[in-house]
């Protein structure tokens, strides 16, 4: 993305003259090697051809934008500070801007700058994902959860597609007592990241916690927890029927999901999750508590591909388990695979799931 706005924005514009359009066409190729060498880890050399771009382009704001960046990376936050704070009222600034800024600011040890920086972002850019995030990172590292999750979750609601909202509120969630939420961000997530090492923590932590709060005491029960049922009747109008916390309404379908199976593990999960999908619907859940996301798990299993998301999904929770299964199953992996490719999850401010919703 930050390439192709950088290109985007190198080749727009009037008609020069043709001394101009040189100067032009080569700060242009300066920029776009200095980007190759940038992401290939070669700073200095990069920092080199974005000053003698800026040098004979001095009005394009993308050069002194790529120039911190690379400062940034050489960990030479004051001068990436310089660079990016006349930069913040230009009219091609963007959220990325003000991050950048607020990341340099903090690992230049002013926090409070930081989060200035952040905040003014927000004033001109409400709904970024990424300002939101750095916010509730900043609450984070202080320990401070409840204010991070706050701002998490307001990025979840306002940026849907954004995927690292969800990840830092999945773990603070998987963490807690209350991990329902947790299942939900954490799988969202999956779906907008698939292939990354962070993908791969939040299928484990997503299996762990189900063998976690799904447990059997005895060979004719089963048990499930995996939040706290908080409820209001003072909130109530005159009339209204009490609408069940949504950790109720999840955990009892689950229960339903469950009751059939005696331990846990890939297989068993494959089924418990089925179970659930159908159960959902069947019992008329969505009425009440729409959900993106089990819309989307209903979509795969009509399409014929709940097990092998199933597996995909845990697979990092016991991979013995999945290896075995994608061995005895590879018409089935390569189906979904295929399928999952063309039919991805799709966010947007008319489809998102966000706790406050319930």
């Amino acid at each position: 993305m930050r390439k192709l706005l950088l290109l985007l924005g190198l080749t727009a514009g009037f008609a020069f003259s043709a001394q101009a359009q040189s100067a032009k066409e080569m700060a242009l190729a300066k920029g776009r090697e200095a980007i190759k060498l940038m992401d290939g880890g070669e700073l200095l050399q990069s920092i080199k051809l974005l000053e003698e771009a800026r040098q004979l382009e001095p009005a394009n704001y993308h050069y002194p934008y790529e120039l911190a960046l690379a400062h940034y990376l050489n960990k030479e936050y004051t001068t990436a500070i310089a660079l990016l704070e006349p930069l913040l009222n230009r009219p091609e600034a963007s959220d990325r801007t003000f991050q950048l800024l607020g990341n340099s600011f903090d690992l230049a040890g002013n926090r409070a700058k930081a989060v200035a920086t952040y905040e003014q972002g927000l004033g001109k850019f409400p709904a970024s994902g990424s300002l939101h995030l750095e916010l509730g990172n900043l609450q984070a590292t202080q320990k401070n959860y409840l204010p991070a999750l706050d701002y998490y979750e307001k990025g979840i609601e306002l940026a849907p597609a954004f995927a690292s909202n969800y990840y830092q509120a999945a773990k603070i969630y998987l963490a807690s007592n209350n991990e329902l939420w947790g299942m939900m961000y954490g799988e969202l997530f999956m779906n907008l990241e698939r292939n990354s090492g962070r993908t791969a923590e939040i299928s484990k932590l997503l299996y762990d916690t189900y063998k976690r709060e799904i447990t059997f005491p005895d060979e004719n029960s089963a048990s499930v927890s995996f939040g706290q049922a908080v409820m209001d009747a003072s909130t109530m109008g005159k009339g209204q029927k009490l609408k069940l916390p949504y950790s109720i309404a999840y955990e009892s379908t689950l229960a339903v999901a469950v009751a059939a199976e005696k331990t846990i593990n890939l297989a068993s999960l494959n089924h418990i999750r089925s179970n659930f999908i159908s159960a959902y619907y069947s019992m008329k859940r969505d009425a009440t508590y729409p959900n993106i996301l089990f819309d989307y798990q209903q979509q795969i299993a009509r399409a014929g591909h709940a097990e092998a998301y199933n597996y995909w999904l845990l697979m990092k929770g016991d991979e013995p388990g999945f290896d075995q299964w994608y061995k005895d199953n590879p018409g089935k992996w390569k189906a979904f695979a295929a399928w999952f490719k063309e039919n991805p999850l799709a966010l947007d401010a008319k489809h998102r799931f966000y706790r406050t919703q319930y």
